[in-house]
């Protein structure tokens, strides 16, 4: 360009033009999420929520983030943008639920290099059903394009979530104690972690995300993976508010051994054994594709379990038909044990010949 040429945004690699025109093919999404409390439209610079409106008196309000790593990389590779919306509610709201939370409302972070207002548009579809299947209002979202950071085609998201409790109804472990028990809700997948572990197994084994999956021909491989986190908000929520959940430990990075003892107080230590529940077929190609040890893969996935829920032992039938009958598949996977001092802790077992695999083995981690 000669000096005497005007400089645009769009030249730069911004087109406000596509941006706007992604607002107006967004805007219904939001509008077909509103609850009670959430009424405005996208396109001011906050959005208002009335907590009394949804009906709380003396709410706390509880606040989560999270992304969806890097599954949004095989989402790109495998023309998948339609449910990865639904993963990033999903990995926030879970989050908003274990501590008793209702999730109220959602907001998103989309950012890309060059902005494809098609493939825009098919994310957040995904991130308002993620939203209806939640309960939550989407309210608002930013959306930036910034040419020279992102590669040809990448993109990334982030979610943003709040919800209230009501003061005093919240769960915080307290009550927890040797004799309980916990009950497990089975995942949908691979859900949103180890997706770096994935890629690395697709890569090396030259995968093709377009077959028929080796261990479900009825779906591809990609489809497979990507299938999207469970959501399970409306299933928990009328149990918890009936008082007979005692914790619950959301099943994402660090599988069952890192997260259960974030909900345990101090003095005791959760119990699992590999024998309470089936390995789902989809984990057991991952791992015998990579020669997955058995500590290592509790610690990478969630191995079919998406949610633990730790419950009395008198509780355990109500809780097991309640849950049931909100559509989800329960298991009875493990226990709680006094642990010496100051100890917060888990332990997975495994006799020989369970999961597959030859030998017996223990996983455990104390925090």
């Amino acid at each position: 360009m000669s000096k005497n040429t005007p400089y645009t945004y769009a030249q730069a690699g911004v087109s406000i033009d596509a941006g706007n025109a992604l607002v107006r093919a967004i805007a219904p999404l939001a509008r077909a999420t509103r609850r009670p409390g959430a009424d405005s439209d996208l396109g001011g610079f906050g959005a208002f929520f009335d907590p009394k409106a949804a009906g709380y008196n003396d709410p706390l309000l509880v606040a989560t983030t999270d992304g969806v790593g890097t599954k949004v990389k095989l989402a790109i590779e495998a023309d998948g943008h339609d449910t990865i919306g639904i993963d990033l509610v999903a990995m926030c709201v879970n989050d908003l639920v274990v501590q008793g939370a209702e999730p109220l409302f959602f907001l998103d972070y989309f950012a890309t290099g060059k902005l494809d207002t098609g493939v825009a548009a098919r994310v957040v579809s995904g991130i308002a059903e993620g939203c209806r299947q939640a309960g939550s209002a989407l309210v608002g979202g930013e959306t930036a394009e910034m040419p020279g950071l992102y590669g040809d085609g990448d993109y990334d998201l982030a979610g943003f979530s709040v919800g209230a409790v009501e003061r005093g109804q919240q769960l915080t472990g307290e009550g927890v104690g040797a004799g309980d028990v916990i009950l497990g809700l089975a995942s949908s997948g691979v859900h949103s972690n180890g997706y770096s572990l994935v890629r690395r197994l697709i890569s090396d084994f030259a995968i093709d995300l377009n077959a028929p999956a080796p261990f479900d021909p009825a779906v591809t491989a990609g489809e497979a993976l990507l299938a999207p986190t469970r959501i399970y908000v409306k299933s928990l929520l009328p149990v918890i508010r009936t008082g007979r959940i005692k914790a619950l430990a959301h099943i994402t990075g660090g599988g069952i051994t890192e997260n259960v003892p974030r909900v345990l107080p101090k003095g005791t230590r959760a119990v699992f054994d590999t024998a309470s529940w089936d390995l789902p077929p989809l984990f057991r190609w991952l791992r015998d594709l990579g020669s997955i040890e058995g500590a290592e893969l509790v610690r990478t996935f969630n191995c079919g379990i998406g949610m633990a829920v730790v419950v009395s032992e008198d509780n355990v039938a109500a809780v097991t038909k309640a849950l049931e009958d909100g559509g989800e598949t329960v298991y009875r996977i493990g226990r709680i044990e006094p642990a010496e001092g100051e100890v917060r802790g888990c332990r997975v077992t495994s006799a020989a010949g369970a999961w597959g695999y030859a030998d017996a083995w223990d996983a455990s981690h104390d925090a």
